[in-house]
């Protein structure tokens, strides 16, 4: 594989047995691990984000692991950039970079390019939060209908995430986020991609209960509230947007309970799994192999 390829990713679902793999994969081949998860990217966003292990770290380098603080946002262009000079940085040492996550949105851009979209302005983006918060989400909804029809056809009322990145490149170029899109540059790195694409929905649903419970007992409570009591950090960014981390923010400031905690914890998990395989299904010129298949390994090590 990595005299005839750039790089190899190896996607899919959250508790799929991504990282498991890839640690396997390790001890076959010389490799380096680049993480393509957009949480892992921050510092003291351990234990909700399923950090590899210290033990794990020390025996395979990775990176883009705790390279930003959590109140600064890491957007596609930034994984894009970071991720090439990673790869070529690991190419040099002879070595085969091995990007392994979930962050789809990351993956399709490293894959197929990135449109040119501008970079995130802290001033309109405060001044659209605050919007929100007097207005609610699906009025800026309608005024993002209003100025790009084709983005808000595809978002719902209170993605606020997205319609919020929308409105923000609208304001910045005057040009719908929807036509930038469609400006693509090609591709510089070849890839070869794997994909996990578990088969029994039910036993992917049983690990993601039992990791969410794993990640609790772990302390990932403790964790939301050190970041609470920070004081710079609010609900609205991007890194306390995250899956498990948004709910238990609301769990530290009084707003639901820990069944509650638990239980909006492990659907909004399955439903970001969910969201991960329809990702993948769309993803062309891809091998797919079964997380529980003994020949996994194997398929990998052949590519």
């Amino acid at each position: 594989m990595a005299d005839v390829v750039d790089a190899a990713l190896l996607l899919g679902p959250t508790a799929s047995g991504k990282s498991a793999l890839a640690m396997q994969l390790a001890e076959k081949i010389p490799l380096e691990i680049v993480s393509i998860d957009s949480a892992q990217v921050y510092r003291g966003m351990d234990i909700g984000t399923a950090k590899p292990s210290t033990a794990d770290r020390a025996a395979v380098l990775h990176h883009l692991i705790d390279i930003r603080d959590p109140a600064d946002p890491y957007s596609a262009a930034d994984f894009v950039r970071d991720a090439t000079v990673a790869i070529r940085e690991i190419r040099a040492r002879g070595r085969l970079p091995l990007l392994v996550g979930g962050t789809m949105l990351y993956a399709k851009a490293l894959r197929e390019g990135l449109s040119n979209l501008p970079p995130a302005d802290p001033e309109i983006r405060a001044r659209i939060e605050a919007e929100a918060r007097e207005r609610g989400w699906p009025v800026l909804h309608a005024h993002l209908a209003q100025v790009d029809p084709t983005t808000a056809s595809r978002l719902k009322l209170n993605d606020s995430q997205r319609i919020q990145r929308a409105l923000e490149i609208y304001e910045t170029t005057g040009v719908p986020m929807s036509e930038l899109l469609g400006k693509l540059p090609a591709p510089t790195l070849k890839l070869s991609t794997v994909v996990l694409r578990p088969t029994d929905r039910a036993q992917l649903h049983d690990r993601i209960s039992q990791r969410f419970d794993a990640m609790l007992a772990a302390g990932l409570i403790e964790e939301v509230r050190a970041l609470h009591t920070r004081g710079d950090l609010h609900a609205d960014l991007p890194s306390m947007r995250s899956v498990g981390y948004r709910q238990a923010w609301r769990f530290v400031e009084g707003a639901c309970t820990f069944d509650e905690l638990r239980v909006t914890g492990i659907a909004a998990t399955r439903q970001l799994a969910k969201r991960q395989m329809t990702w993948l299904r769309s993803m062309p010129n891809v091998t797919v192999i079964e997380p529980t298949s003994k020949a996994a390994l194997s398929v990998l090590e052949m590519l």
